[in-house]
């Protein structure tokens, strides 16, 4: 990941959405959809084959990433939700919270190949295909040779939006992240410490349990870091463990019912909520970091009550999406 995006000519910036990467390959009746570790999507998303069914093109392979607008947001949690062995529970999910495909490259169409063109061709080809071939849910990725543009997107992500993308326009066809530039735009928060975890077979921190306060006064879980230095985690587990005691979190707690949800993951401790820290990250969905954050500095300074949601950048809203798109 680059700390900014490349400037000079010859880029292509499109944003770097939230969902999970795909290849969408058809030939005939046969549609498959697979995701970057090489796995089959289709059964977990029939919504998505039906629509790439509709395609009038009957051989094609895009590349594009899945989306599930839920509510006024993107919901990536939803997507994860998909990853279910029942079919039938996979079936209500896709007619309940229909998912949606992203797209932002071709490798085919028809029987013209297209991934040893430059970007700059096979991106005038996607923008035919998906005029020529309109179906609701088939979205086209916005794309942009302005670096100011591509800036204004960055500013604006860290919710549906997981960054911005630069690619070369002279470059053709790779999978995977090499051939591009990501770029993700870091914002920090002070968090109020709820509870810790142990580390694994050890009697010493291993991560702390984070949380913000919502408009009723409620200490909501919303991520954690492991950033901790070794040295300082003897001393610092000492300080936690005289903390141990309610309320820990009076809103969402860690470990609540979950199918990823291990042994481990419940077992926390609860801690009065006196210490405040701030930490680095990188987005959140649902009110929830979602990747693991770095810790910054302790906020000693600060009063836990002050440490609210109302500091963490907006998640970007469809309705917003398409305005900042001009969709």
């Amino acid at each position: 990941m680059a700390a900014e995006l490349p400037d000079g000519e010859g880029w292509q910036f499109e944003p770097k959405w939230d969902g999970f990467r795909c290849i969408a390959r058809r030939d005939g009746e046969t549609i498959e959809m697979i995701s970057r570790s090489g796995k089959s999507l289709g059964r977990y998303f029939p919504e998505v084959l039906e629509l790439l069914g509709r395609v009038k093109e009957q051989r094609f392979t895009l590349d594009g990433e899945l989306i599930l607008p839920l509510a006024d947001r993107l919901d990536f949690e939803a997507l994860q939700m998909r990853l279910h062995p029942a079919e039938s529970r996979v079936r209500k999910l896709s007619k309940e919270t229909p998912a949606q495909l992203m797209l932002f490259d071709v490798l085919r169409i028809g029987a013209k190949e297209f991934d040893q063109k430059p970007l700059a061709d096979r991106r005038l080809a996607l923008e035919k295909f998906h005029r020529v071939n309109a179906v609701d849910g088939l979205l086209l990725s916005p794309a942009t040779t302005d670096r100011k543009m591509a800036l204004g997107w960055l500013q604006r992500s860290g919710g549906a939006l997981d960054g911005v993308v630069a690619k070369r326009l002279d470059q053709p066809y790779r999978f995977g992240e090499r051939a591009m530039v990501k770029v993700k735009q870091l914002r920090t928060a002070d968090c109020v410490v709820g509870g810790f975890r142990y580390a694994e077979k050890k009697r010493e921190v291993g991560s702390l349990l984070l949380g913000l306060y919502d408009g009723e006064g409620l200490l909501h879980h919303l991520g954690f870091t492991s950033a901790i230095p070794a040295k300082e985690r003897p001393e610092l587990t000492e300080r936690l463990e005289a903390l141990i005691g309610p309320p820990g979190f009076t809103g969402n707690a860690p470990g609540g019912p979950s199918r990823w949800n291990t042994e481990r993951t419940a077992q926390w401790q609860p801690l009065k909520p006196e210490l405040v820290v701030e930490v680095r990250y990188d987005q959140v969905t649902g009110r929830r970091f979602r990747h693991g954050t770095a810790l910054l500095r302790w906020r000693p300074d600060k009063a836990p009550e002050q440490c609210t949601f109302e500091q963490l950048a907006p998640e970007l809203k469809p309705s917003e999406i398409r305005e900042l798109f001009g969709a």
